[in-house]
């Protein structure tokens, strides 16, 4: 958690016109720069969560999220909306059991089913939204903006990335350049252990400031370089929930896009003493080079 910090007053009192007295505050933000999250409890009645999102677009992203898709993963399977403001880039949101998997000493036999929860949830996900017009056009070029940013990544790195690295990065990103058709649909945006609630019995998605329209395949990323490589059998549950397997094209797409995952994790974590992220990078890209060197 970061440094605990109460909701700016203005943000608060729009929350209390929304929701009532509130009795009492606790900041339960990620350790992360601009998560900004508070639960809130009002008094006997159900406590609910206030979030200020981190900048205009991860609100945009996110209400959209909450109002256009996420009600398609039923109920109790993710938070639901009660009131958001653009001005306080403030929302809202019900509260619903568990706590974050990656928070949770869950038992190996048990996490499977988690993973399998969550597939089931995804897929939903992912059918949601109306995939037409711009967010289509977004989900079509989706790729191609991951390809292009490769460059940038790899200056963030610096040299904690080397040049035979390099050189594997930017073939692979070249290779999504030429990539055929993939499904497309409404991303998570975020989808990891840390977004994934459990309650001891059922899983629920949290988190979707980063919410929007690509490449389904964008969407296992963080898994596949993380979780499932540690895990082996994760994956396979996660594709039972999911409800089919990938084509060789999204295989191959996983493949390059767990570059552009690595060096990002590379470039970005370090500055942010996250350990655990820029280690998920430097093993992600050993493999990688163990694979194709």
């Amino acid at each position: 958690m970061t440094d605990a910090a109460p909701p700016p007053p203005d943000l608060r009192a729009w929350a209390q016109r929304q929701v009532g007295p509130i009795t009492a505050v606790r900041d339960v933000s990620h350790p992360r720069p601009g998560s900004r999250v508070w639960h809130l409890e009002l008094g006997g009645r159900p406590d609910v969560f206030l979030k200020a999102a981190s900048g205009p677009v991860a609100y945009r992203r996110e209400s959209f999220a909450y109002r256009h898709a996420v009600p398609a993963l039923g109920p109790g399977a993710a938070p639901q909306l009660i009131e958001s403001n653009a001005q306080h880039l403030g929302l809202l949101m019900t509260a619903i059991p568990g706590r974050p998997l990656a928070e949770l000493d869950v038992p190996p036999a048990v996490r499977p089913e988690a993973y399998r929860q969550a597939g089931v949830l995804l897929a939903r996900l992912h059918q949601a939204g109306e995939l037409r017009g711009e967010h289509r056009t977004e989900a079509e070029v989706s790729l191609r903006r991951a390809a292009h940013g490769a460059e940038r990544h790899l200056a963030a790195a610096g040299d904690r990335v080397n040049g035979a690295e390099r050189r594997l990065v930017l073939r692979l990103a070249g290779e999504l350049l030429v990539l055929g058709p993939v499904p497309l649909g409404f991303l998570h945006g975020d989808a990891w252990e840390r977004n994934v609630l459990w309650s001891g019995r059922r899983a629920a998605w949290v988190d979707f400031e980063r919410a929007r329209f690509g490449a389904v395949v964008q969407d296992l990323v963080a898994m596949y370089c993380g979780a499932w490589s540690e895990e082996p059998g994760l994956r396979p549950a996660f594709f039972r929930g999911f409800g089919r397997e990938l084509s060789a094209q999204e295989e191959h797409a996983l493949t390059c896009l767990s570059a552009l995952d690595a060096v990002s994790c590379l470039g970005w974590a370090p500055g942010q003493g996250d350990l655990q992220v820029a280690a998920r990078g430097r093993r992600t890209l050993d493999r990688l080079m163990g694979a194709y060197a």
